[in-house]
């Protein structure tokens, strides 16, 4: 039985290939206390395991996934990775340009002063920094390099043993270090950091009318008006009593007739009126407002909640303060912010918060309201499952036919690589949907499949192809490889957090979140807003990352060259 399957295996490596990625997805989902290997490290720990059988696998099958990966990244990072080249992102964009160079300067002289190969010291690398796209550069890199088979092989063997001896401490070592000891290498309480960060934004104190701008949960009630103080007030001076609160009457009914809230409407004895607004301000003022009542046909309006992408140039650049007082004004009227994404990464919502273009923004309140301001502010990116399949695969063509071009410098032929040119292509493409919202569509789970599924099965077959040297290559050089993760993975965080504070002077909390970014450890992130008790370090995330994550793939080629 046993043979057969194997000899199965060996005759169908397409069975192998989807055999690891459900082992890999499997293990992956398993924690430890707060640790655990990822989805990654676990197919490529399954590869190995599957590779023992001695499953041969066409080159090309990892090569096609991982173009569509590189795209895919590079799709999802292209507006701030734009962005940050102008402007206010130029000095993230200076930051982790320092900090990639960090990473690749402590690895090669760790590779050069342990005598690691080309291949090794890209999986110490990769490990380290937690950038699985390296293994792949690293591998187009060392395939051009002008070695026998057998030496290109013993390059390739040993990435993924590094890779994944690293990977460990590249992970929750980086959480640990930026969360825990960070912040004592700044010297401050990063929690009141936080705290004070969104007082000066314009966010956070409970006492502070600001912080009840609405711009967050949103409720539909309506009330009995039986204070006889309300009698005679017109709609406007209802809700301008609700100073900075943001409560807005919707409809109402006065003597047995729906009517809506023109704003010099005047109010009556016992009129039942639906207010909107957030829900502690408005049961803060329950009392005040007379007998909450069910009235099923005056509280039935049509309540849209709808991701707004913002792309009007009008609207970029403004804070949400400004935003609210002059940029659209009126036209918000009964519109409340629930969310802020910015390529994926959740903002604190503060009145000092900038907007950019390609920010996501959920809107809620009633559809007629949240319609009309959606045109002033950029596209509605309403669910589909439809992907743009033509710009896909003409960004992949172009920009690997364009990385597929050499030239020589002294002798030495450089490229981009076809994975190169994919990535870029990726990050023109992405930016390009930023601007004209009917360009390149790609829906949020078709690029979840681009960037998991192409990156899982180029791991997979790394690992497959690998698992018979695999071993060996572990008991040979395990414990050392560890350690040299360690100095690759803390000695350029440690310089980032000194240079944030002393040479690029950021705020502490903005300090731990582009450290994070510039090493593309979402995991580290996660374990910063946990520490923080606060969403405040994501805002030196997006740029660190998007530049972070595309220098550390290119540095997939730089460490070839610089170890041969």
């Amino acid at each position: 039985m046993w043979q057969w399957f194997a000899d199965t295996l060996r005759s169908n490596p397409e069975i192998a290939i989807f055999l690891t990625l459900g082992l890999g997805f499997w293990a992956g989902k398993f924690k430890f206390g707060s640790f655990s290997l990822g989805v990654v490290t676990s197919t490529l720990l399954a590869g190995v395991l599957v590779g023992q059988l001695g499953i041969t696998i066409s080159a090309h099958v990892k090569s096609t996934f991982f173009l569509m990966f590189l795209f895919a990244v590079g799709y999802g990072v292209g507006p701030q990775f734009f962005r940050g080249l102008k402007g206010d992102g130029v000095p993230q964009v200076l930051f982790a340009l320092m900090q990639c160079v960090a990473v690749l300067l402590t690895a090669a002289g760790v590779g050069y002063l342990l005598g690691y190969d080309a291949g090794g010291t890209a999986g110490l690398l990769a490990g380290a920094s937690t950038i699985s796209a390296v293994l792949g550069v690293a591998t187009d890199s060392i395939n051009q390099l002008a070695l026998d088979a057998s030496g290109k092989k013993a390059m390739l063997d040993a990435m993924p043993v590094a890779y994944a001896v690293t990977y460990l401490f590249g992970t929750a070592g980086s959480a640990w270090l930026l969360a825990t000891l960070g912040p004592k290498i700044l010297g401050v309480d990063i929690a009141e950091e936080c705290r004070k960060y969104e007082a000066e934004m314009g966010g956070a104190l409970a006492d502070d009318p600001d912080r009840l701008s609405g711009y967050t949960t949103f409720v539909l009630r309506a009330y009995r008006l039986t204070d006889p103080s309300w009698v005679g007030r017109t709609v406007a001076e209802f809700e301008a009593s609700f100073v900075g609160q943001r409560v807005f009457v919707e409809r109402l009914r006065q003597d047995g007739e729906l009517l809506d809230p023109a704003p010099e409407l005047v109010l009556r004895q016992d009129a039942i009126i639906a207010i909107a607004g957030r829900r502690e301000v408005v049961l803060e003022r329950a009392l005040q407002l007379g007998v909450e009542v069910d009235d099923r046909e005056l509280l039935d309006l049509e309540i849209e909640r709808l991701d707004v992408v913002i792309t009007r140039k009008e609207v970029a650049g403004l804070s949400l303060q400004e935003l609210a007082t002059g940029g659209l004004g009126d036209n918000l009227r009964g519109v409340f912010l629930r969310k802020i994404l910015r390529t994926g990464v959740e903002m604190p919502i503060t009145m000092g918060f900038r907007l950019e273009r390609g920010d996501t923004l959920t809107l809620v309140g009633p559809r007629t309201h949240v319609d009309r301001v959606v045109p002033q502010m950029g596209y509605a990116d309403r669910p589909t499952d439809e992907t743009d399949m033509v710009v896909m695969g003409a960004g992949i063509v172009i920009g690997a036919l364009i990385g597929a071009l050499t030239f020589r410098l002294g002798g030495v032929p450089l490229s981009l690589s076809t994975s190169g040119g994919a990535l870029i292509a990726g990050l023109v493409c992405g930016w390009l949907r930023s601007v004209d919202r009917t360009y390149g569509r790609i829906p949020g789970p078709a690029l979840w499949v681009f960037n998991n599924i192409g990156l899982n099965v180029f791991i997979a077959v790394v690992g497959i192809s690998a698992g018979p040297g695999f071993v060996a290559g572990l008991k040979a050089q395990g414990l050392e490889l560890f350690l040299a993760g360690i100095v690759v993975t803390t000695v350029p965080l440690i310089i980032g957090l000194l240079a944030g504070k002393y040479l690029f002077r950021m705020k502490a909390p903005i300090i731990l979140g582009a450290c994070a970014g510039a090493r593309t450890t979402t995991a580290a992130l996660g374990a910063i807003e946990e520490e923080a008790k606060s969403k405040v370090p994501a805002l030196g995330y997006t740029v660190t990352y998007a530049v972070g994550n595309t220098l550390l793939t290119v540095w997939g080629v730089a460490i070839v060259l610089l170890m041969s």
